[in-house]
């Protein structure tokens, strides 16, 4: 008796589950064959009516969702990386220096027949490249405000004879500063000029001794030029 009852009621939960299978591919395909909209929006029908395990009905949401999430992470690392790019050029490409003058083997440079650059030929210092002994010209590296400082010393060692020189800081062909001395009652002497310029990238700076002048008695590297970029600035 008792093996009978466990027969039926295996064979009741049998036929339960066929009625309950039955009724989900009903609902399946009547889902299917529906044509208006769905309230669970795109969601996998199948996984809807046959898993019934919530999130993963949702799939292609949450995928699109993933995929969003992921172009925005590597637009924001883009966007970082270039930051950084230009804090270092901003932080690295400011070390422009440089420090040049004359060689002590030049004893007397000039009287010119035109005004030229003073060649400072011994560098200590040339951060940037941006000087080159030999034209005498600082050429800027990059766009920025710059401090430039200049000293012109001569000697002439007989006394009496005329003291004659003038010299002037340039930029890109135009006067900045000078400095002179005319007179035969100085046998040595000496002068300099410091200026702030703003210069644009590729703007030329040099000191140059003007024509008829003279440098004499060059001893120690007095005469000197010097110039560093204070800070940065855009190209305009």
């Amino acid at each position: 008796m008792r093996a009978v009852v466990r027969i039926l009621f295996t064979l009741g939960l049998l036929l339960d589950s066929v009625r309950a299978e039955i009724t989900i591919s009903s609902l399946h395909a009547a889902a299917v064959a529906w044509r208006g909209e769905f309230p669970c929006g795109h969601w996998d029908c199948k996984c809807a009516f046959y898993s019934q395990r919530g999130c993963c009905c949702a799939n292609t949401e949450l995928q699109q969702v993933e995929d969003h999430i992921f172009v925005r992470m590597m637009d924001l690392s883009a966007r970082i990386s270039q930051l950084g790019d230009s804090i270092l050029e901003v932080i690295g490409g400011t070390r422009v220096a440089f420090t040049a003058s004359m060689s002590s083997r030049t004893k007397c440079l000039g009287p010119l027949t035109r005004n030229n650059p003073i060649p400072y030929d011994i560098i200590s210092l040339n951060q940037g490249g941006g000087y080159n002994p030999a034209l005498g010209i600082f050429t800027a590296p990059r766009s920025g405000v710059y401090s430039f400082s200049f000293s012109v010393y001569s000697k002439l060692g007989v006394p009496g004879k005329r003291m004659y020189y003038k010299a002037r800081l340039m930029r890109n062909g135009e006067v900045v500063a000078s400095t002179r001395e005319d007179n035969r009652e100085d046998s040595e002497d000496s002068s300099s000029q410091s200026v702030l310029l703003s210069l644009q990238q590729g703007g030329q700076v040099y000191v140059e001794l003007l024509s008829g002048r003279q440098l004499c008695g060059n001893v120690k590297s007095l005469n000197s030029f010097t110039g560093f970029l204070i800070y940065p600035t855009l190209d305009d």
